[in-house]
């Protein structure tokens, strides 16, 4: 894309950052009585669109909106695929899922992946994984393969997860941007440190985590292996040793805490791209940012549904972009 489109298209998306919800409309938010109250707010602020009577038809509406928006702007939109690349291992997961279970399910699949899903469960059905992309054939395969004749759905998942973790990484550095890539690397370092943890308290094998833990540039994954093989404390010393020592803090209180702090390093990491107004990186660190937004009214919105108390609320919610 020349320079001149990328200049236009980040001044639109700069006049788009001041919709963007800041920490006072999240309070405002969280002093509503009810779900319903909150949607109205919403409203008030143009979230959704006029036929919308939930609070999922709302979200989804606001997430259409962005890609819309980013379509408008953009005209190869493969510069993005890097935050795409999990929708389609997740779709390939269900389709496979789905024919060794020989039933239909209902809204297993995500539309707004790079490959249509009825092209990944075609691919499935036929067992002609050619049909895939190159970088899922291999993974497409095994998986299928271990699913159909083992019936072992969570090593299906192992073999896709870390198939789909490889793909971002290597797409992202290859793309030679500085967002993706520290993206990228930061999907990795989380989801190791999830699995870890989660393999250590199940005393998962040296083969479970040789195949779960994807390699990143900032955590050493021998290292982080020998840890969770030795437990949760282990794991705890060794991410204490790394860049990512506030962590363990997030890790030790809760799995929610952790969740929020991963995504608010992520904020953190693609804020100073706003200002970057030569590249695709600020258009990319709005889809994240809307990405952010999104999953803080979600959160807001199931509280209240659920009438948990706003203090515990509080703690969910993620940093905002503005």
């Amino acid at each position: 894309m020349p320079e001149e489109q990328y200049i236009y298209a980040v001044a639109r998306i700069r006049s788009k950052e001041l919709t963007l919800l800041d920490k006072s409309a999240l309070e405002q938010l969280l002093t509503c009585k009810n779900q319903g109250d909150c949607l109205r707010v919403l409203a008030d602020k143009g979230w959704g669109n006029p036929d919308d009577k939930t609070a999922e038809e709302i979200l989804y509406s606001e997430r259409e909106k962005t890609w819309g928006l980013i379509k408008e702007l953009v005209k190869d939109m493969s510069v993005f695929d890097t935050f795409l690349y999990e929708k389609d291992f997740h779709n390939l997961k269900a389709a496979i899922k789905q024919v060794y279970a020989d039933k239909e399910f209902s809204n297993i699949y995500l539309n707004d992946g790079i490959i249509k899903p009825e092209t990944i469960y075609e691919a499935v059905t036929s067992h002609d994984f050619s049909r895939l992309p190159e970088h899922m054939r291999k993974s497409a395969r095994e998986a299928y393969d271990v699913q159909m004749h083992t019936g072992d759905g969570q090593l299906c998942d192992v073999i896709l997860d870390k198939a789909a973790l490889d793909t971002m990484y290597e797409k992202a550095k290859e793309s030679g941007n500085t967002l993706f890539f520290e993206y990228a690397e930061l999907r990795v370092v989380t989801a190791d440190i999830n699995i870890a943890i989660r393999g250590a308290k199940t005393e998962k094998s040296l083969e479970f985590f040789d195949m779960a833990i994807a390699e990143c540039k900032s955590l050493n994954k021998k290292c982080l292996i020998e840890a969770a093989l030795n437990g949760v404390e282990a794991i705890y010393e060794y991410i204490s040793s790394t860049v990512y020592e506030d962590a363990v803090i997030a890790i030790k209180k809760s799995p929610s805490s952790f969740e929020k702090w991963c995504d608010d390093l992520i904020m953190k990491h693609i804020k100073p791209q706003k200002y970057n107004s030569f590249s695709v990186s600020p258009l990319a660190a709005y889809i994240l940012a809307r990405e952010n937004e999104i999953k803080s009214v979600r959160i807001l919105l199931s509280g209240k549904l659920n009438h948990i108390p706003e203090v515990l609320i509080r703690e969910r919610l993620r940093d905002m972009y503005v």
